[in-house]
């Protein structure tokens, strides 16, 4: 059997809960492509995108919280391994939504740069975690 530490098993619960606010997510996004909610077609394309990557990175950032159980880091390192996705994962779509707000944009506004705040993030997270699992 898996033996998480406290802060791993506490982390992947609240986690595990926030699946329920990207299924909100999906609804109104469901609501955009049904025509219920008025949309241009940047802002379909970007919340379209903003919601993948809540799905995707969450999943992602569950696995890394796993990972990170099995290497040896420790301190900030192994708290970059295990929730930098998880970072990613609130900033990513944060950037794609938010830039996105107004009713009739066309363009992204200046909330589109969280774009690139996250994808730092996500890269410093998957890293830690591929040469913290690597060194052992």
């Amino acid at each position: 059997m898996l033996e998480l530490t406290d802060a791993a098993r506490v982390t992947a619960g609240i986690v595990a809960l926030t699946v329920v606010g990207i299924e909100s997510g999906g609804w109104f996004l469901f609501r955009v492509t049904t025509g219920r909610e008025q949309a241009t077609d940047f802002q379909r394309a970007f919340y379209r995108a903003g919601h993948a990557h809540a799905g995707v990175l969450v999943t992602l950032g569950l696995v890394c919280v796993l990972l990170g159980e099995a290497t040896t880091l420790g301190g900030g390192w192994r708290w970059l391994a295990q929730t930098g996705v998880l970072v990613a994962a609130v900033l990513l779509p944060a950037g794609f939504f938010l830039s996105a707000i107004g009713r009739g944009r066309e363009r992204p506004n200046r909330w589109v740069a969280l774009l690139a705040v996250g994808a730092a993030v996500l890269a410093a997270g998957v890293v830690t975690l591929g040469v913290g699992l690597i060194r052992g």
